[in-house]
């Protein structure tokens, strides 16, 4: 006798669902993965990002891997105290300290990056190599959508996240 109700979805049919639960799906096996390298996934994204970028500062750093800046020093930190960046300068307050990636930080960033390769090796997926291919093309431009949304009015509200008005 369960009746859905007409406003009702399927989840299953929801984009930003199946996100969420594909990221729950692939989430412990990529944190252990990390794990063997001595890494998070947020601190691979600094050392990919700066080797690929040397020099970037904390806050453009936190943009390209979607942490709050604030999050950003205690990453750089223990990345700089473990001897796999540097920064560059004494910085100080208001002033802006690049940082950069050592040759240390380069040989772990090789390793964990040959294991990621290899942990999204299509096959390894579930997928055929166009899906993955697919796939990846279609979460990047998801990702750049929200980036744009998050960059312009901050004010604006999520839609179904509305305050309940109050009925006369």
């Amino acid at each position: 006798m369960s009746e859905k109700a007409p406003e009702s979805v399927e989840l299953n049919e929801l984009p930003a669902w199946a996100v969420v639960q594909a990221y729950h799906a692939l989430s412990r096996e990529l944190y252990e993965l990390f794990a063997g390298h001595g890494l998070t996934p947020v601190q691979f994204g600094v050392l990919a990002q700066l080797a690929e970028s040397p020099g970037l500062l904390q806050a453009e750093l936190a943009r390209r891997v979607l942490v709050r800046p604030q999050s950003m020093t205690a990453i750089i930190g223990d990345l700089v105290e473990r001897g796999l960046l540097r920064r560059e300068g004494t910085g100080g307050r208001g002033r802006p300290v690049p940082v950069r990636i050592t040759a240390e930080g380069r040989t772990v960033l090789a390793v964990a990056a040959h294991a990621m390769r290899e942990f999204n090796a299509p096959d390894n997926l579930g997928l055929a190599s166009y899906e993955a291919g697919m796939l990846t093309a279609l979460l990047h431009r998801l990702t750049a959508a929200r980036r744009t949304r998050a960059s312009g009015d901050g004010n604006r509200r999520l839609p179904g996240t509305e305050p309940a008005r109050e009925t006369p």
